[in-house]
C-alpha cells in the first residue's frame, strides 16, 4: 500500500514539474558603462530581480531561466536580441535606435522601455586629449585628429560640437572611429589629437592621468541617455517580468543614492573602473542623473539620434520616438513601488547633497561651489561648503599621512562634476576659488569679478590661499 501511495506521489509531483513554465529572462548589460549600472551591476550582483519576480496567478508554477550576458558596447547586444537569444538590453540612445531599426529589418520589433541614467543638457560624453597637449578647447583641435566609436551618442555629440564650431566635418578635422580600449594608448603614445567617448572614458582617461578633458557634452546642449530595451513581443506576453525587472533598477537607484561609496566600490569590483570615477556618476551632484522617467528631451533625442543615423546613412526605414518609447512598464513599475511617475518626470535635479561640512559641521545649504575629498580608509566622502576650504584641508591631510583619493569640485556655471586636480579656478579678490573645466570659461570670471586664473598645482600653494 506504502508503495503505491509513493508512486502515486512521484507521478503527481512529476506530473506538475512537467507542466510548469520555464521562462527565460535574458539581460544583456555593459558592464564598464558604468551609468547603467542600476539596470544591470547591483541588479545581478544583489540578485535584486529575485525579490520582483512574480510567483502567483499565472507565474504560480514558473521558474526562471535568468541569464546576464556582458558586453563593451550596444552593437553586439542588438545583434544577439534580433537573434533570439538576449530579451533585454541596455544602451545608449545611438545604440538603442540602431537597435529598433536592426528589429524592423528582421521584421521584429523592440521598445525602449526607460531610461537609467542620462542628462537632458549633454553630461556624460566628452572629448579628451593627451595631456601634455596645447589644447585647451574644440576650438583647438581645428585639422587635427579626433577618434570616436562609430554610431555611438558620442558620434552624434562630436558632429554637433564641430557644426557648432561652423566646421566642415570632412575638411576641418579628422574624424577617424577608434574603440575606447585602443584610443588609450594611442593618447599615450601621442598617435592621436583627440578622443571623444561616451561613460566613462572622458572622466576615466584623465583620472588615470594620460588624458585631459577639454570638452564636455553639456557645452553642446544636447540631451544624452542610457537606457533599457526589451523584445516587444516578449514585453507582452511577460509585462509582470519586465515591471519586476524595472522594480529592480527603482531598488538599486535607491541603494546607490543611500551609500554611493560603498556602491562604487562594488561597481569598480567588478567592472574594473575606479570607484573615484563611479562616484563622479553616482555620487551627490553627480555627472548625471539616474532618471527612470522620459523626459521630453530624452524622447527629443531619440528621434534626433534617428534623424543623425539616417543623415549619416547608418540607419534607413522610419522610427517614430512616440511609438519606438514606450512608458507602460515603467509608469507600472512606479505605481507597484509607491512612487509618483509624473513627479519624478517634472523632477530634472541631480542627487542631492545631503551633508554638513566636515570642517564647520553646518549643513552646506548652496551646492555651487561645493568640494569633496575622498580619503582612503574612509567609508565617506568628505564634504566642503567652497574649494578653497577643501584645499586647504588637503594640505592638512596630506601632513597627517593620509592618502587622498579624490578631489571633487563642481564647475562654478555649467554645476557638473569635476576631477578636482584637472580644474582651472579662478580666484577672485575676496579669495574665492571657483573651479572650471575650461581655461578660458574660468579667465572669463577671473575678469568679470576680478581675479586670476590657476591651474591646481597652483590653487594649492599657500599664497594662493592666503587672503582667506
Amino acid at each position: 500500500m506504502k508503495r503505491t501511495l509513493s508512486i502515486a506521489l512521484a507521478a503527481a509531483l512529476f506530473a506538475g514539474a512537467a507542466h510548469a513554465e520555464t521562462i527565460r529572462v535574458a539581460i544583456g548589460t555593459q558592464d564598464t558603462t558604468i551609468n547603467t549600472a542600476a539596470g544591470g551591476v547591483l541588479i545581478r550582483e544583489l540578485h535584486l530581480l529575485d525579490k520582483y519576480l512574480p510567483h502567483d496567478g499565472k507565474y504560480k508554477d514558473t521558474q526562471y531561466d535568468v541569464q546576464w550576458k556582458n558586453f563593451t558596447s550596444g552593437a553586439p547586444i542588438t545583434n544577439e536580441m534580433v537573434a533570439g537569444k538576449l530579451d533585454f538590453g541596455s544602451m545608449a540612445d545611438f545604440p538603442g535606435v540602431l537597435n529598433g531599426v536592426a528589429n524592423q529589418k528582421a521584421g521584429k520589433s523592440s521598445i525602449f522601455i526607460s531610461v537609467l541614467s542620462g542628462s537632458v543638457r549633454g553630461s556624460g560624453n566628452g572629448i579628451v586629449v593627451p595631456a601634455d597637449s596645447p589644447a585647451q578647447s574644440i576650438a583647438d583641435l581645428k585639422g587635427k585628429t579626433i577618434t570616436v566609436p562609430f554610431a555611438s551618442t558620442a558620434h552624434g555629440m562630436l558632429l554637433r560640437a564641430v557644426a557648432a564650431q561652423g566646421w566642415d566635418p570632412e575638411r576641418d578635422v579628422n574624424i577617424v572611429t577608434q574603440a575606447p580600449e585602443v584610443a588609450g594608448p594611442a593618447l599615450q603614445t601621442r598617435k592621436i589629437d583627440a578622443h571623444a567617448d561616451f561613460v566613462p572614458f572622458a572622466e576615466l582617461f584623465p583620472h588615470r592621468g594620460f588624458a585631459r578633458k577639454i570638452y564636455d557634452g553639456s557645452q553642446a546642449a544636447s540631451p544624452t541617455l542610457h537606457g533599457t530595451l526589451v523584445e516587444k513581443d516578449y514585453a507582452q506576453k511577460y509585462p509582470e517580468i519586465v515591471v519586476a525587472y524595472l522594480r529592480a533598477a527603482i531598488d538599486a537607484n535607491r541603494l546607490l543614492t543611500a551609500e554611493p561609496e560603498k556602491y562604487s566600490e562594488l561597481i569598480a569590483k567588478v567592472t574594473g573602473i575606479e570607484p573615484e570615477v563611479d562616484y563622479l556618476f553616482h555620487g551627490p551632484l553627480g555627472l548625471q542623473t539616474r532618471d527612470l522617467t522620459w523626459k521630453p528631451e530624452y524622447r527629443k533625442a531619440v528621434q534626433t539620434s534617428f534623424d543623425t543615423l539616417k543623415l549619416l546613412k547608418r540607419a534607413d526605414g522610419d522610427l517614430n520616438a512616440n511609438t519606438f518609447i514606450d512608458d507602460t512598464y515603467v509608469r507600472a513599475a512606479f505605481e507597484a513601488e509607491h512612487l509618483d511617475y509624473d513627479a519624478a518626470l517634472k523632477n530634472y535635479a541631480p542627487t542631492p547633497l545631503v551633508a554638513n561640512d566636515a570642517l564647520t559641521g553646518k549643513p552646506i545649504a548652496k551646492a555651487d561651489r561645493v568640494a569633496q575629498i575622498w580619503v582612503r580608509g574612509e567609508p565617506k566622502v568628505r564634504s566642503y561648503a567652497s574649494p578653497e576650504e577643501a584645499v586647504r584641508e588637503l594640505g592638512t591631510l596630506e601632513r597627517d599621512g593620509k592618502e587622498v583619493r579624490a578631489f571633487y569640485a563642481q564647475d562654478r556655471e555649467s554645476g557638473i562634476k569635476l576631477l578636482g586636480n584637472q580644474a582651472w579656478f579662478a580666484k577672485t579678490g575676496d579669495g574665492q576659488l571657483n573651479a572650471f573645466l575650461l581655461k578660458d570659461r574660468a579667465q572669463a570670471w577671473a575678469n568679470t569679478h576680478g581675479g586670476q586664473v590657476l591651474d591646481f598645482a597652483a590653487a594649492r600653494q599657500p599664497t594662493a590661499l592666503a587672503n582667506r
